[in-house]
């Protein structure tokens, strides 16, 4: 779903059987790991092995002022796996070198346990910066075990980029955020959608349909060896929890360890239309906390102390916004898309009440430093959204009736409209999509079948609804889910919660796991502040889910 870019501590370092065929009948990538598809994952896999990765200084493009000893290089994997003597692509790949330094006692050396590899979801966002979240403390005791390994997945950054239209186009404002939208503005809506469909065939040509999750899991697999790893250990946050849960399905003698943080919902009837149908109600319950916290916080930002009239200062806002755009580019989408944000990241709430605070007490530049696009991104904010829309058009049947989409967004607005219709344009292009539709695989593995899986998840997470950490539990045999209990932050290893920590450390350091569930108190919420306060301190998160 939409959100503006979200940078963690590791990116504010430098600022933050299988299914069956395309479920039309068309020919093109296989939905699923074949017999082509798998010959040619082997095929690729021995490559990458004998060749390894030649890691060298890292490019401004990848990671602009690279610290010392971060190292970036590239790893070259088929367009099609069906066809690995085929295009060939390369991904970018970052690593920063394991330290063997207890930080708690610098006289003993840790044994180097090989590569945590990491991926921050999505679809769209790049790893290339999550080594660097070695130098927070949370993390310390990781970095000194493991080289951790990032990298940006097909499509994204230099990793063979996609692009659906000009990126000096793309972020266009103000623009309009009505949680009603008339009919005017839906055919409105829906022209842009078509339009935006078939810019991404246009630019990204036929190699359009091969951004897809099954080949970043397959590309996961090549990467693994390429690192020399026998065994992956992976970290995933978000969407990232998805391919790598198809990661582990199709390759379960390749998993040594793996961290799904934040996972969604693996069923294939949910992939991808009705997850974030799920995402738009949860997103309601989670705006309504935040509404809570401020109301209790009325001495501080004056906004009313309840949340019914936390509502209704941030309605009048959003008048105010769509008769005249603060500094001539924040209007009511741009409000919205800020708010979004802190259904993410509670440690955002002081920040988004202040600047709304200050708007209407006379004063727009908090808001206006929060909420305008920065042309500056505008090249980056294209790509990650076309590589969103491809993967997820093309990864499952979508409705292709404007009516389906109509019907079931009119009824979840009525008791959901903070987000459910600006969810619903970020994904109309795949009612439109030029490309065959797979039919997601069947996520399962039995007792036995991979080590033991760690799943963490926060209890009012909107991004990724609780009950998708339930189903990829159920789905994964042997997995264990860690529940932080009535907290809803979007990525939760490495954060504020000492307890969601334990867990993780002594899974990745030792494999060490609870029982088949384990529960966690929620971490404390933030203070009360002004404009630009609180970091975040969890796993990198960068994109929408």
């Amino acid at each position: 779903m939409r959100a503006a870019a979200l940078y963690s501590a590791a990116g504010s370092l430098l600022l933050t059987t299988l299914a069956a065929a395309p479920a039309d009948g068309a020919g093109g990538a296989s939905a699923v790991p074949g017999a082509a598809e798998l010959r040619g994952t082997a095929v690729a896999v021995a490559r990458a092995r004998a060749a390894g990765i030649d890691f060298g200084a890292c490019s401004p493009a990848d990671v602009p002022e690279a610290p010392k000893g971060l190292r970036c290089g590239t790893v070259t994997v088929p367009l099609d796996y069906a066809h690995p003597d085929g295009r060939q692509i390369r991904l970018t790949v970052s690593r920063m070198p394991a330290t063997q330094k207890d930080p708690r006692n610098s006289k003993r050396k840790v044994p180097r346990q090989g590569a945590l590899v990491y991926n921050p979801g999505g679809p769209g966002a790049s790893g290339m910066y999550f080594p660097l979240i070695g130098s927070v403390p949370q993390w310390q005791r990781i970095a000194a075990a493991y080289d951790l390994v990032g990298y940006a997945p097909r499509g994204v950054g230099r990793s063979a980029p996609l692009s659906c239209e000009d990126p000096k186009r793309f972020l266009k404002a103000p623009t309009a955020a009505p949680a009603h939208p008339s009919e005017a503005y839906k055919r409105q809506r829906i022209a842009q959608a078509k339009a935006y469909a078939r810019g991404c065939a246009k630019r990204s040509g036929k190699r359009l349909r091969f951004y897809t999750s099954l080949n970043n899991a397959r590309d996961l697999d090549v990467l693994r060896a390429a690192l020399g790893e026998d065994r992956l250990t992976f970290a995933g946050a978000s969407y990232g929890t998805y391919f790598g849960a198809l990661y582990a399905a199709m390759f379960p003698t390749h998993v040594r360890r793996m961290v799904l943080d934040s996972a969604v919902d693996p069923d294939p009837a949910k992939i991808w239309y009705q997850d974030n149908l799920d995402q738009s109600a949860a997103f309601e319950e989670r705006w309504a906390d935040f509404r809570d916290w401020v109301a209790r916080h009325d001495d501080v930002y004056k906004l009313g102390d309840t949340a019914a009239k936390v509502q209704r200062s941030y309605d009048t806002a959003a008048g105010r916004l769509a008769r005249k755009a603060a500094g001539g580019k924040v209007g009511p989408g741009q409000l919205q898309n800020a708010f979004l944000t802190a259904g993410y990241y509670d440690d955002f709430w002081p920040s988004r009440a202040a600047a709304l605070s200050a708007y209407l007490h006379g004063d727009p530049a908090p808001l206006v430093r929060l909420a305008a696009p920065d042309a500056r991104t505008a090249a980056e904010a294209e790509n990650e959204n076309a590589v969103y829309t491809a993967v997820e058009c093309n990864d499952a049947p979508w409705p292709t009736d404007w009516k389906v989409w109509d019907r079931d967004n009119t009824r979840l607005a009525r008791v959901a409209p903070f987000e459910t219709w600006d969810n619903a344009w970020m994904n109309l292009p795949c009612a439109y999509w030029p490309e065959p539709r797979q039919q997601p695989l069947d996520v399962r593995t039995g007792p036995g079948e991979l080590p033991p899986v760690l799943i963490l998840a926060a209890e009012r997470d909107a991004a990724a609804p609780y009950p998708g950490a339930l189903e990829m539990n159920r789905r994964l045999g042997g997995s264990v889910l860690v529940t932080e209990r009535d907290a809803g932050t979007h990525g939760i290893a490495g954060g504020p919660n000492r307890c969601v920590n334990g867990h993780f450390e002594a899974y990745l350091l030792e494999g060490r796991i609870p029982g088949r569930h384990a529960a966690c108190a929620p971490h404390r919420l933030p203070p009360a502040a002004g404009p630009g306060k609180g970091t975040r301190r969890g796993l990198p998160e960068a994109g929408r889910r």
